[in-house]
């Protein structure tokens, strides 16, 4: 029988005092300040304590955190009342839309949970070949910005659409002169409405403008084929192409081109397309050629000229020879040599359309439409502005105060303009000075069409409510003309009388009909040939030429508060969060702007932290100077030649931590890209934030294996793509053989076994594999100070090596050379040598993430189990295992793990999506979101594995080829990342596995991973 004794441990106690009870709820009378000491980053950073007072925070707070870690968070939910009958919950809807900002057009498909759009697809219908870049897969998180213009303003003051109506039409009804001004839409039912609006306005007039255009490749098309366009080409069925100063895998024409191009360089039937490229910057087409040869803007003209067969006289003696071959292969290819230039010249862009007519390789029938403004049109209408001309200024997605290069004089007239509207997603530098704003909602908010390519119109549908007080360009100009409709109901007329199934049509997202092609007339004799838009690049003055570019991820800075795309490393250079002025090394020696490398004593090239370093510079470009430009050395850079990116250096509705940079955009004279620059050094060291610190390969052939296509094609594979092996008793075994293995292999037979493909001829190295990766599986945004110190979470990186020597192949007979320790061949300073990268080296991107090993190094050493194998072939994380080790990513020979220093959501110290409600809605709610000292990594989307295997169960079938799919996969324009099944031995994925090109990163270490890649091959006389 139990006792009922009742102890008391004081006389206060047994008398019910209140102040016991008090104390027993307060185990500590006086609050540890442990938040004063561990809760803020950088106080925590630089407090020196000692080692008693470390123990006694960490002693009194142990227990309280112990308990503390048991207890969840509280989040309330909120039922339907009525459920929706089209939402069935953790059901994902797609719609087809398309996005059409006025830099980035493309066909896509979005993916909504419970009516929130998180996640944008590559629409397989759409035959344009404009697929889904970065910017396009991070702009559904714009839509949840918080900086977004959120209600009709007045001279900053919230008004009501009825006060902005009554404004507007006011000021057109009052005749004088008025103006819109609105970026491409490429829209039929938009140019009808702007054609009707100024029907009912006269005195209206519309001019197109383009931040980043093509001003002089629109000029030499509407010269010869009457309408502004840009020709489309195929670089699919080219044979031999060849490009001067064109990055067609970046922005160049707006872009689009990768797919065709990445499948032409797969050999197939033991052929390939050979690529030339000529440039001065590194591009992602120079990173990806066969033959490089840098040539400053000045010397690309002449080229362009030479292959055409005009004359090379003035060019640089081995420039001469390169173009010599070039032309030749050009001229052997035939109908599919093909030749592109991004060249600043009405008559260099002529040159290169009548080489290309008649061709396969260049369509002039169906041209692309997504670029359309006229500079000359601009400059005229900021001249009318400052006179007093223009009373009423109607800007549609445009944002000239950011982006013109004579802002200023912008500004200047703008303040002279009676009625100014702004009909702008944010309150953007040139909104922040219009009389009023007309908020639009983001494109996932809005109805539209799209003609990307004439022939083919991708249809725009919403795929949410709008979030705030709204309305969209086009219904603004209905109700101001004093038409009683909707946009929507506008537009679906606009198809339904031109034979258009509307409904079909939005369903599929495209539809081809030639119902609103534009027909080829006379040529157009009114634009002479320097377009009044002079260069102002003086050939042979011995200054520096300047190239300004748009960077994969930022474009021309629409997006520019999109922490997704400030956080994505650049391809080229690795760094993120910055804009910077590139440069060759020999060039930064002579000006002063280099950093020698750091040593134990000395901290120069690089921080005791690894971080990387640079000089400053004042630009200057005709008397406009753009100070404290930090520099960075760029391998390949062609000598007296720089290049910055444009898109930077914002402002205006900006997060703090977004305004990154410099702004570009005055340099931009005359519309041009090139111009001729006066650098100066300055004081100061600027610190990057870059993910990859190591350059060069070093010899270690292994890593990213590589052949000639004559080698490949005469050769056994042995020869080219030998296995690694190892010694068993005196026997050679390759270390693929279950005769070496340390663990008794698993049946791996049954059920399904998932792996990954990943081809290097394909991958060019875009990004959009890295943001898709992001959106699916919540991974966290750091910032630029974390990235600095290498805490960057991304689950996908892309490794970018260049040569040490000309060829990577030379890098790989340096090393074998290598004779002791000392002397010429001595591997002391051979190995030093080989870490510097060439001053035009070769380039080599190789996706990298969780290899998914069968024998993995991490799930032996995690003490907890937080870390093992799936049957499916998986390396599984269970987080709530994980205490954060990190034995695992030691244990990493593929460096793939990432480790939670902090928590990255709901934290003030990382004031991204993740920290507030709305950037939230974009968190997939499939995927865990992480929390501090937790270690992540790829999943192969094990998320969409299941759901794929669970529809197919569903509906009583077996899940057929091409089903399996990951993010990274999905993005993949290119066709470099495959996923599948290799236990279907009718999958594609089996088919890659067996292929003479295939091969395991790091094999000798015998991890057996299910990630394969296949070996590159390059079409040159040698690797």
């Amino acid at each position: 029988m139990s006792s009922n004794k009742k102890y008391w441990k004081s006389v206060d106690e047994l008398h019910g005092d209140a102040s016991i009870e008090a104390l027993r709820q307060n185990e500590f009378v006086q609050e540890i300040p442990t938040d004063e000491f561990l809760g803020d980053k950088e106080t925590l950073e630089n407090t020196e304590t000692t080692r008693r007072d470390f123990l006694k925070y960490v002693g009194f707070s142990t227990a309280a955190a112990s308990l503390a870690a048991c207890e969840g968070p509280v989040v309330k939910s909120v039922p339907y009342v009525v459920q929706p009958e089209q939402i069935i919950p953790g059901v994902a809807d797609y719609y087809a839309t398309t996005i059409a900002d006025g830099f980035d057009f493309a066909s896509v498909l979005v993916k909504t949970r419970e009516g929130r759009p998180i996640k944008i697809e590559n629409n397989d219908l759409a035959k344009a070949g404009f697929g889904a870049n970065a910017r396009v897969h991070a702009s559904v998180l714009g839509m949840y910005d918080t900086k977004r213009a959120q209600f009709p303003t007045a001279g900053g003051e919230e008004v009501s659409w009825t006060d902005i109506d009554k404004g507007v039409v006011a000021a057109l009804e009052s005749g004088k002169k008025a103006v819109l001004l609105t970026q491409t839409f490429a829209s039929p039912s938009t140019d009808k409405l702007i054609g009707e609006f100024i029907a009912k306005y006269p005195n209206v007039s519309h001019v197109a403008y383009d931040a980043a255009g093509e001003q002089f490749a629109l000029d030499a098309f509407e010269i010869k084929y009457g309408f502004r366009a840009l020709p489309d080409y195929n670089f699919g069925d080219a044979e031999v192409i060849v490009s001067v100063g064109a990055d067609f895998l970046g922005d160049w024409n707006g872009g689009g081109y990768d797919s065709a191009y990445g499948k032409s360089r797969v050999p197939k039937n033991g052929k390939m397309s050979k690529h030339y490229q000529f440039e001065a910057n590194m591009s992602l087409s120079g990173a990806n050629a066969d033959v490089r040869v840098p040539a400053t803007p000045s010397q690309q003209k002449l080229i362009v000229q030479a292959l055409a067969g005009g004359s090379a006289s003035g060019l640089p003696e081995g420039v001469k020879a390169k173009v010599a071959q070039a032309r030749k292969a050009l001229l052997a290819a035939g109908s599919k040599g093909l030749l592109v230039t991004g060249v600043q010249d009405v008559s260099t862009q002529r040159i290169a359309l009548d080489f290309n007519e008649g061709k396969v390789v260049m369509d002039t029938a169906k041209p692309k439409l997504t670029r359309s403004g006229d500079a000359r049109k601009v400059m005229q209408l900021v001249k009318e502005m400052n006179a007093g001309q223009v009373g009423t200024l109607i800007m549609a997605g445009v944002n000239p105060a950011y982006s013109l290069p004579n802002a200023d004089e912008f500004v200047a007239g703008l303040a002279k303009v009676d009625v100014s509207v702004a009909c702008s997603l944010r309150a953007d530098e040139t909104a922040a000075l219009s009389t009023h704003i007309a908020p639009v909602p983001h494109y996932l908010e809005s109805w539209g069409d799209v003609q990307i390519k004439m022939g083919e119109v991708s249809l725009q549908q919403p795929t949410i409510k709008e979030i705030f007080n709204t309305r969209q360009f086009q219904q603004s100009l209905l109700n101001w003309m004093g038409v009683d409709k909707t946009y929507y109901s506008y537009l679906k007329e606009t198809m339904s009388s031109a034979g258009v199934a509307f409904n079909k049509s939005v369903q599929a997202g495209v539809v081809e009909t030639s119902a609103f092609a534009k027909a080829v007339t006379a040529s157009n004799t009114s634009i002479a040939s320097d377009a009044g838009l002079a260069s102002t690049l003086q050939e042979g003055n011995g200054g520096f030429e300047l190239t300004l570019y748009t960077k994969t991820s930022m474009g021309d800075g629409t997006q520019a508060n999109n922490p997704w795309l400030q956080e994505m490393p650049d391809p080229l250079t690795r760094c993120t969060w910055d804009n910077y002025l590139t440069m060759s090394e020999a060039d930064a020696k002579e000006l002063g702007l280099w950093f020698d490398r750091s040593s134990f004593f000395t901290e120069a090239r690089h921080d005791a932290n690894g971080g990387l370093n640079g000089h400053y510079a004042n630009v200057t470009v005709n008397g406009v100077t753009i100070e404290k430009v930090p520099v960075m050395i760029q391998p390949g850079q062609a000598k007296g030649s720089v290049g910055l990116a444009l898109g930077y250096g914002r402002k205006e509705s900006i997060q703090e931590e977004m305004q990154t940079g410099v702004n570009a955009f005055p340099l931009m004279q005359n519309f041009q890209t090139t111009q001729s620059v006066t650098i100066e050094k300055v004081s100061g060291v600027h610190e990057f934030a870059s993910v990859q610190q190591h350059n060069t390969l070093m010899g270690r052939g292994d890593i990213v294996k590589e052949t000639t296509l004559e080698i490949f094609n005469t050769k056994d594979k042995h020869f080219w793509n030998a296995v690694p092996e190892v010694s068993k008793a005196h026997i050679e075994y390759e270390v693929t053989s279950p005769e070496v293995d340390l663990w008794e292999e698993f049946d791996r037979s049954i059920g399904h076994h998932f792996n990954l493909a990943i081809d290097l001829n394909a991958c060019t190295g875009c990004g959009a594999c890295v943001i898709a990766c992001h959106a699916e599986n919540n991974v966290p945004v750091v910032g630029k100070s974390e990235i600095r110190r290498s805490r960057d979470m991304h689950w996908l990186r892309i490794d970018r090596y260049y040569s040490s020597e000309d060829t990577f192949s030379e890098d790989d007979t340096k090393k074998e050379e290598f004779d002791g320790l000392g002397g010429d061949k001595g591997s002391l300073g051979g190995f030093g040598e080989l870490e510097d990268p060439a001053a035009n080296p070769q380039v080599a991107f190789q996706p990298i993430m969780c290899q998914h090993c069968n024998h993995a190094p991490c799930e032996t050493v995690c003490p907890v189990a937080a870390t093992s194998h799936g049957r499916q072939g998986q390396n599984h994380m269970a987080y709530n295992r994980c205490v954060g080790t990190r034995y695992c990513a030691n244990n990493c020979p593929y460096k793939v793990r990432r480790f939670n220093w902090f928590l990255y959501n709901g934290n003030d110290e990382f004031d991204y999506h993740m920290n507030n409600d709305l950037g939230r809605m974009v968190i997939n709610p499939d995927v865990t979101v992480r929390s501090r000292g937790v270690m992540e990594k790829c999943s192969m989307c094990i998320q969409m594995t299941q759901k794929t295997i669970l529809d197919a169960k569903r509906d009583g079938r077996k899940v057929k080829d091409g089903e399996f799919a990951t993010a990274c996969s999905n993005a993949c324009t290119t066709g470099a990342l495959a996923f599948g099944d290799i236990n279907d031995k009718d999958s594609k994925i089996a088919e890659l596995k067996e292929d003479d090109r295939m091969y395991h990163l790091l094999e000798h270490v015998g991890t057996k991973p299910n990630v394969f890649y296949q070996t590159m091959v390059r079409n040159t006389e040698e690797v």
